[in-house]
């Protein structure tokens, strides 16, 4: 019963385990891509906000794959991430677009707006 409480408060413990194992796989990045993988994190935390924790952990495990064979097969960060870092990051955003808070909303205004619809 308290361990549910707790997971209530603070999160399931399977994505607490996710998210040690992803902080001990960019341990072993080399320097570079790691400095990289940093950015793009921090850039995912403000750009692009991921309401649901599980969407989040998804898609830094789908960032860690694609840097992690970046360093496998000698590819620069630059080839991976392409001119615009920028445009590379909200790309890679928009393909977790379900988890966004935003999307939240969204359905609420449509469905505030098919309620005034019916009411008159």
């Amino acid at each position: 019963m308290a361990a549910q409480w707790i997971e209530l408060v603070t999160g399931p413990w399977e994505d607490k385990r996710r998210w040690r194992r992803l902080k001990q796989r960019k341990k072993q990045l080399p320097a570079g891509y790691r400095t990289a993988m940093d950015g793009l994190e921090r850039y995912f935390m403000y750009a692009g906000p991921i309401a649901r924790g599980d969407v989040y952990l998804q898609m830094l495990e789908d960032l860690a794959d694609l840097v992690e064979r970046a360093a496998v097969d000698g590819t620069s960060v630059r080839s991976v991430v392409g001119e615009d870092p920028v445009e590379f990051a909200e790309a890679f955003i928009a393909n977790y677009a379900d988890g966004q808070w935003i999307n939240k909303e969204r359905v609420r205004l449509i469905e505030t707006i098919d309620r005034s619809a019916k009411e008159g």
